[in-house]
C-alpha cells in the first residue's frame, strides 16, 4: 500500500479561484501566502446551501482576527464554483446565507485540490470536512478529517496552531500560554 502519510511533508500546493472578503475573484494559492510569512488554515468543507457548513464557515470568520494576529490565513474551500459562493456569501444569515466573510472561499470546481488533500469523496464530488495547518515553509503540520454530519471546533483550531507555533513540546490538554515540555 502506497504511503497516505501528508503530516510532516510538504503540503500539497494549490491554486485555486475564490470569492474575496471584498467579494472580488482572485486567485489564492499556497506560493503566495509561504512568501509573506503566513501559516493557512485550509478547511474544506461539502457544499454551499447546506445546514452544519455556514455555522463553522461563520464561526471561523467571527474569530478571523485570532487568525490574523497569529500571522495566518484562512481559507475555505468547497467544490462549488465562485458564483455559488457568492450566492451563498450574499445571503443573509437569517436565510440560511453566511453574510460578511473575512476570508477568502475557494473554488475547487475540477476537485484536484479535495483529491490531493485526501478529503474527497468521488462518487459524490464533495469534500469531507478536512482541516489543514500548513506552516510558513509549506510543510503540513495538522490534519484532521471529520464526517460530513460533525461541525469542527474553532478553538481546537486556534489551540493547536499556537501549540504549533511555540516551537516546544506541547503535552495533552496544553493551552495558550502554558510552560511546553
Amino acid at each position: 500500500m502506497e504511503d497516505k502519510r501528508m503530516v510532516a511533508k510538504q503540503a500539497p500546493r494549490f491554486e485555486m479561484n475564490a470569492v474575496m472578503p471584498n467579494k472580488e475573484f482572485e486567485i489564492v494559492n499556497l506560493e503566495d501566502l509561504m512568501k509573506q510569512d503566513k501559516w493557512t488554515v485550509l478547511f474544506f468543507y461539502p457544499m454551499d446551501f447546506t445546514f452544519v457548513c455556514p455555522t463553522e464557515i461563520i464561526a471561523m470568520s467571527d474569530r478571523y482576527d485570532e487568525f490574523e494576529d497569529l500571522d495566518t490565513e484562512v481559507i475555505g474551500v468547497s467544490t462549488d464554483t465562485v458564483h455559488t459562493h457568492l450566492a451563498w456569501i450574499n445571503t443573509s444569515r437569517d436565510n440560511n446565507g453566511l453574510g460578511e466573510l473575512k476570508y477568502p472561499l475557494a473554488a475547487d470546481t475540477n476537485h484536484r485540490v479535495s483529491r490531493e488533500y485526501g478529503v474527497l469523496i468521488e462518487e459524490e464530488g464533495v469534500a469531507l470536512r478536512g482541516l489543514f495547518i500548513i506552516s510558513p515553509e509549506g510543510e503540513l503540520m495538522y490534519s484532521v478529517v471529520n464526517h460530513n454530519n460533525v461541525g469542527r471546533d474553532v478553538d481546537e483550531t486556534l489551540r493547536v496552531l499556537q501549540a504549533l507555533q511555540s516551537g516546544g513540546l506541547c503535552p495533552a490538554n496544553w493551552k495558550p500560554g502554558q510552560d511546553t515540555l
